[in-house]
């Protein structure tokens, strides 16, 4: 699928989470444009430690427990930042697994009445996950990255990004509650992820 991107400046991030620099990276394609963030460390060495995080508003913002969306991107940005060679973390705007914000709520009324998160996206005429990783390529290739540790616990990533960089996968688990349990058994169940 190809993209057109375009790259903004660079600009400092502190955060509660250490000191970063923040990128925004606007990817056009198939008529619509996307926003794109790169939250990094100052220093980037080889191989850093990153973290494709897809766009979690009601997780990232609102502290959502029906996910761990929220609890995995301050994980991240904290091991990032400790890492000895550095990182980043790719903010995709990808909310939902690909579908958007607005499919989601639906899928989340879907949720409400028993339905995985598997079987609510197809219940309202999506695929398990509808997210496309191509712009990470080029996201790569601006910074010149060439191999990563890669903070994920979804093989499908792995193997995604595998062609374009080397992976080496640290995983990330999060503890899980009372509201998120079933969606952690379908990631693991349905979706092969790791945990």
């Amino acid at each position: 699928m190809e993209c057109f991107l375009q790259v903004s400046s660079q600009a400092e991030l502190p955060t509660k989470f250490g000191e970063f620099r923040i990128q925004s990276f606007r990817e056009q394609r198939e008529g619509q444009s996307f926003d794109h963030l790169v939250v990094f460390t100052a220093h980037l060495e080889s191989p850093p430690l990153v973290r494709l995080h897809s766009e979690c508003l009601t997780g990232d913002v609102f502290g959502s427990q029906k996910c761990d969306c929220g609890e995995e991107l301050a994980m991240s940005l904290q091991r990032i930042y400790a890492h000895p060679q550095g990182g980043m973390l790719l903010y995709l705007r990808q909310e939902g697994r690909g579908i958007g914000l607005f499919n989601k709520i639906n899928a989340y009324a879907l949720q409400d009445q028993g339905y995985d998160t598997i079987e609510a996206n197809r219940a309202i005429g999506f695929r398990d996950d509808e997210r496309d990783y191509g712009v990470v390529q080029e996201i790569f290739k601006y910074y010149n990255i060439e191999e990563i540790c890669l903070l994920t616990n979804n093989p499908q990533k792995v193997e995604a990004l595998s062609a374009f960089v080397k992976v080496e996968r640290h995983s990330i688990i999060v503890p899980s509650n009372c509201h998120n349990a079933q969606y952690l058994e379908t990631k693991k169940n349905k979706m092969g992820h790791l945990l």
